[in-house]
């Protein structure tokens, strides 16, 4: 008689154990590699808005009535998205020191939560 080739069943069992021990190892860097780059994100998307914001301010002597005129006056492209939120519709608008014009003197992310330092992030 020929013994038919192919795996055992313990062979199968095996293989799954490695990759499930390999994936257990894996997905949880993963994630936290993907929270690390949306903290990244978020900070340069603050960073590039406050720097528009500085930017309106030491052109105009005032500070702009809304993100959306940031944007239409070409300070910004475009609303950032805050990777947190995943919208740009959640920014905390923060005015402006007393004395300045305008409406929008700083902003900060609208999201819940703490980041992985433990900071929340509408204090970022």
């Amino acid at each position: 008689m020929r013994r038919a080739s192919g795996f055992t069943l313990i062979e199968l069992l095996i293989v799954m154990a490695i990759i499930a021990t390999l994936l257990s190892i894996a997905v949880p860097r993963y994630f936290g590699s993907l929270e690390s780059s949306k903290e990244a994100a978020l900070k340069q998307s603050l960073s590039v808005m406050r720097d528009a914001l500085d930017k309106h301010y030491g052109d105009t002597g005032q500070y702009p009535d809304s993100l959306q005129q940031l944007v239409d006056k070409r300070y910004l492209r475009g609303v950032p998205v805050d990777p947190i939120t995943e919208r740009s519709e959640t920014w905390l608008i923060l005015p402006p020191p007393p004395g300045a014009g305008g409406v929008v003197g700083d902003v900060r992310s609208g999201a819940e939560g703490r980041a992985r330092d433990g900071t929340p992030y509408a204090e970022w």
